[in-house]
């Protein structure tokens, strides 16, 4: 029996401004017919979104030294991941690199930094940075700088920043396996505090991690709760030195598309941004995500692992007959 009208019948509660629950939702995960999941989601997708994918770049402006052991960060102290490790760049050099994302077509543009929190000296350079890029560029800047206070979530936005991107990372009932240092309620906690201070927020978190399906769909409500106007999605690339390393592939890439339609259901208004692992685990199927709910992507490399080229994802973008902002 087919579940396309079950599939329909969700797609057309969400479309006239419904909720699904999260039963419903594991039934659309649990779906075969991928296909017709895919076109309602991306029904979904151009109602609220418009038929715009949003291009992000970033820099890792710090690498390496995290006091946190999350089990799938390359960066984290606990593990020896053969990645070049840095202090925070200086500001000539994030402001250039800010220069050639915009060259290259993105819109936006993330300084990511591997902290728990950003020692004081350090936070004053990025803010110095961060005036620079505004001025000198002229590009919409995003920042992830790990846990944040009002204090400074307030100053960020001050200086015009538009985004802080924190992630849940996992389900709560699924925190534990992945970190000790710090726990769920820490990352809802500085996710409340960037709404707060009147930043838009940036929170997603990583599926193909050894989570259940269920638990995949946790994350995706605890994102939701948090009314997010970006949600990336990243896909697990085992790196070698984590207890994770062993996690190559626990996701196929019909399963990947199928979670990005149902978050795509579960948060039919947010930037769903297809990030960490898709040119890995997507392979050839990125331009279909881009028609099954997700309406963003991270370009041009991650923080410690290659991307595609900036203009090979604007292309594409624009075969699928969509636009790049």
């Amino acid at each position: 029996m087919s579940d396309a009208p079950f599939i329909k019948a969700c797609m057309d509660k969400v479309l006239a401004g419904g909720r699904i629950t999260i039963d419903e939702a594991e039934r659309l995960l649990a779906t075969d017919d991928v296909m017709a999941l895919a076109d309602c989601a991306n029904t979904i997708t151009r109602k609220f979104n418009g038929d715009v994918v949003d291009v992000e770049a970033l820099i890792n402006a710090k690498s390496g030294k995290c006091p946190e052991d999350c089990s799938f960060c390359a960066q984290s102290t606990f593990y020896e991941t053969g990645i070049n490790k840095y202090p925070l760049l200086p500001k000539e050099t994030i402001v250039e690199q800010a220069e050639m994302a915009k060259a290259g077509g993105a819109t936006n543009f993330c300084l990511v930094c591997a902290y728990r929190s950003p020692p004081e000296k350090d936070f004053e350079q990025i803010c110095e940075t961060i005036t620079a890029i505004k001025e000198q560029v002229g590009t919409e800047v995003n920042v992830s700088l790990g846990f944040m206070t009002l204090e400074r979530a307030r100053r960020l936005k001050q200086l015009g920043v538009k985004r802080y991107n924190h992630n849940l990372e996992a389900s709560e009932s699924y925190f534990s396996k992945i970190c000790t240092t710090h726990d769920f309620r820490d990352r809802v906690n500085t996710a409340k505090i960037v709404k707060e201070a009147g930043l838009e927020l940036c929170c997603g978190g990583i599926i193909g991690m050894g989570e259940t399906p269920r638990q995949r769909l946790e994350l995706a409500f605890s994102i939701a709760s948090l009314d997010p106007d970006e949600v990336p999605m990243n896909i697990l690339i085992g790196r070698e030195g984590t207890p994770f390393a062993g996690y190559k592939d626990l996701i196929e890439p019909m399963d990947a598309i199928k979670a990005i339609a149902v978050w795509r259901f579960i948060m039919p208004k947010t930037i769903l941004k297809i990030a960490g692992g898709r040119e890995v685990h997507l392979k050839d199927k990125d331009r279909l995500a881009l028609k099954a709910g997700a309406n963003g992507i991270i370009t041009g490399g991650y923080l410690t692992t290659g991307g595609n080229a900036p203009n090979k994802d604007i292309t594409m973008i624009k075969e699928i007959g969509l636009k790049a902002k």
